[in-house]
C-alpha cells in the first residue's frame, strides 16, 4: 500500500508538472526562463572589491553591462517568445541574442540590475529589443526570482509584453497635433470638447453656503440643475457628432442644442451633477438625446475631465455612443419574452408569472376569463394554417381592446385565452364579456370569411380561494360554453 500511494503521488506530481509546462509554452506573452546565477556570483565578487554603487559601476565601463549580460544563462522560452523575435528555435534566438539586445537598452538594462543588487526580488522596465528581422520592438519587461531560488537566483521567470503599437501611437501623439485632431475628427463615436469651469464655480458656491446634502437641495431647487445645464460651454465637437445628430454644420448643432438635450436629460444631468459634487470627474451611464430631425437617441454617455484640468474643470470631454439599436433590440427581445408574436397579446409565461404575483399582492377579488376560439380546427384543417392565423390575429384584436390595465389578456394555449381581472366583481366581469361580444360583432363586420366568436367562461375568486381553483372553475364554464355553441351548431345544421 506505501509503495502504491507513492506512485499515485508521482503521477499527480507529473500532471502538474506537464500543465504547467503547458501553460508556460501556450502563454499569450513571451516568458523566458533564465538563470541569474552567474549574475550573482559577479555581484559577490564586485562587492568583495569594494563595490558600493553598482550604477556608477557600469556607467563607468560599458563592458561592465555585457560582463553582465554574459553571466545570464536561458533555459527556455515558450513560442510566443519565437514568435514575437522570428527565431526558429531557442537555439537559433540564443545564438543571435546580440541582435535581440542593442545599445537601445544599455540604460535600461543598467535599472534592472540595480534592481537586483539592491535586493529585490522583482525588476522590471520598459526598453527596446529587435526582432531577428531587425525590426523594433517596444517592450514592457517584467523579471521575478522564483520562490525557493531566492539565494541562488538559479530560476528567474521574465515576461516581455510587445507594447510596441501603444509606445508608436504614444510618441506620434507627442510630435503630432495634426494626428490627435484627426483621431478627434474621425472618431467613429460622438465627441465633445466642453468647459464646464462656470458649472463648477456654481458648485463651489453653494458648497460655501454650507450645503451638505446635494441631492436635496437640486430636489428642492431644481432650477439650479438648469441653471447649471445653461453654464456648459461647448469649444468643439468632431464630424460625427453631426452625423448623429442630423446637422448640417456645427453652428447649426450648437444654436439648436434645446431641440437635442430635451427636459427628459434634465434629470441625467442632475445625476451627472450629484457626481460631480462627490468628487468623480470620471462618470458612464446611459442617457436619451434627440436628433434635429427629432430622432430619439439612446446613448452611452463618458464623461471626463481631461488630466491637467482637474482644478478648474475648463477642459472635458464627453464621448457619446449610439447605443438606438442595441436599445430596441433588448425591448423587442424583453417583448418577446411576454408577449405572443402573433396576436400581440400576453403569452402563457407572462400569465402564470401575473397570476402568481396577484396571489401575493391581489387587489382581491380576481375574476379569471378562460376563451377558447371556435373553429380554429376547422379553419386549419380545410383553409390551411394561414386562415387560422388570421383569426388568431383577429382575436389578439379584440382581446387587446376589451381590457385595459390593470387587467390583461394572455394567450395560454393554441386556441385558448385567459383574461385576468383583477380588482373585479363577477357582475363587472361580465360587463367586459358583453363588450367583448359587441367587438366580436363589429370585427366580423369589419373582416369578410370565417366569422370569429369565442366561448367564455368566468369565475370570481372567494375569500382565501386559492387562484388556481378559480382557473379551473373558469375552465370548466368555458368547456360548458363550447358544448352549448357545438350543440347549437348541429341543431342549426353546422359542423
Amino acid at each position: 500500500m506505501p509503495h502504491s500511494s507513492s506512485s499515485t503521488l508521482r503521477v499527480y506530481a507529473s500532471d502538474d508538472q506537464r500543465d504547467d509546462a503547458r501553460m508556460f509554452d501556450l502563454a499569450p506573452v513571451s516568458l523566458w526562463l533564465e538563470d541569474y546565477s552567474g549574475l550573482k556570483q559577479l555581484f559577490q565578487e564586485w562587492r568583495a572589491d569594494g563595490v558600493t554603487s553598482l550604477r556608477a559601476h557600469l556607467e563607468a565601463d560599458p563592458e561592465r553591462v555585457r560582463a553582465c549580460s554574459s553571466r545570464i544563462r536561458v533555459i527556455k522560452v515558450n513560442r510566443k517568445t519565437l514568435s514575437l523575435f522570428e527565431a526558429e528555435s531557442l537555439t537559433h534566438l540564443v545564438d543571435n541574442l546580440s541582435q535581440i539586445f542593442r545599445a537601445d537598452m544599455l540604460k535600461t538594462h543598467i535599472d534592472e540590475l540595480v534592481q537586483l543588487w539592491e535586493g529585490k526580488l522583482e525588476f522590471g522596465s520598459n526598453t527596446v529589443n529587435y526582432a531577428l528581422s531587425g525590426k523594433r520592438l517596444d517592450i514592457q519587461l517584467k523579471g521575478t526570482i522564483l520562490p525557493g531560488h531566492e539565494d541562488s537566483w538559479n530560476r528567474v521567470l521574465v515576461a516581455i509584453e510587445d507594447v510596441t503599437e501603444r509606445e508608436t501611437a504614444r510618441r506620434e501623439l507627442a510630435v503630432s497635433e495634426s494626428y490627435a485632431r484627426g483621431l478627434f475628427e474621425h472618431s467613429p463615436v460622438s465627441l465633445w470638447v466642453e468647459d464646464f469651469s462656470a458649472v463648477k464655480q456654481l458648485l463651489e458656491d453653494v458648497r460655501r453656503q454650507g450645503i451638505s446634502n446635494f441631492r436635496t437641495f437640486t430636489d428642492v431647487h431644481p432650477e439650479f440643475v438648469s441653471r447649471c445645464m445653461s453654464e456648459i460651454r461647448v469649444i468643439d465637437v468632431n464630424r460625427h457628432t453631426l452625423e448623429l445628430f442630423a446637422a448640417p454644420d456645427k453652428k447649426t448643432l450648437l444654436s439648436n442644442l434645446g431641440e437635442v438635450f430635451r427636459e427628459e436629460m434634465q434629470e441625467h444631468f442632475r445625476e451627472q451633477l450629484i457626481d460631480l459634487w462627490h468628487g468623480r470627474i470620471f462618470q458612464q451611464r446611459e442617457v436619451v438625446n434627440y436628433s434635429l430631425a427629432g430622432d430619439e437617441l439612446h446613448l452611452h454617455l463618458q464623461f471626463s475631465v481631461l488630466p491637467g484640468y482637474e482644478q478648474d474643470w475648463s477642459l472635458v470631454q464627453v464621448a457619446l455612443t449610439d447605443i438606438t439599436a442595441r436599445k430596441r433590440a433588448e425591448a423587442y427581445l424583453e417583448y418577446l419574452g411576454k408577449h405572443d408574436v402573433l396576436t400581440k397579446l400576453y403569452n402563457r409565461s407572462f400569465f402564470v408569472d401575473e397570476l402568481n404575483r396577484l396571489e401575493r399582492k391581489g387587489p382581491f377579488p380576481l375574476t379569471v376569463v378562460i376563451i377558447d376560439l371556435n373553429g380554429l380546427k376547422t379553419a386549419n384543417d380545410q383553409l390551411g394554417h394561414a386562415a387560422g392565423d388570421a383569426l388568431l390575429r383577429r382575436a389578439g384584436e379584440v382581446l387587446n381592446k376589451a381590457v385595459d390595465k390593470p387587467s390583461c389578456a394572455a394567450r395560454i394555449g393554441g386556441d385558448e385565452f385567459a383574461l385576468l381581472l383583477p380588482g373585479t366583481e363577477e357582475r363587472d366581469a361580465k360587463v367586459v364579456l358583453e363588450s367583448i361580444e359587441n367587438l366580436l360583432e363589429v370585427n366580423n363586420q369589419f373582416y369578410t370569411g370565417l366569422p370569429l366568436s369565442f366561448s367564455m367562461g368566468l369565475a370570481t375568486s372567494e375569500p382565501g380561494e386559492r387562484l388556481e381553483s378559480v382557473v379551473k372553475r373558469a375552465d370548466l364554464r368555458m368547456y360548458e360554453a363550447k358544448r352549448a355553441y357545438y350543440a347549437t351548431l348541429q341543431r342549426n345544421g353546422g359542423v
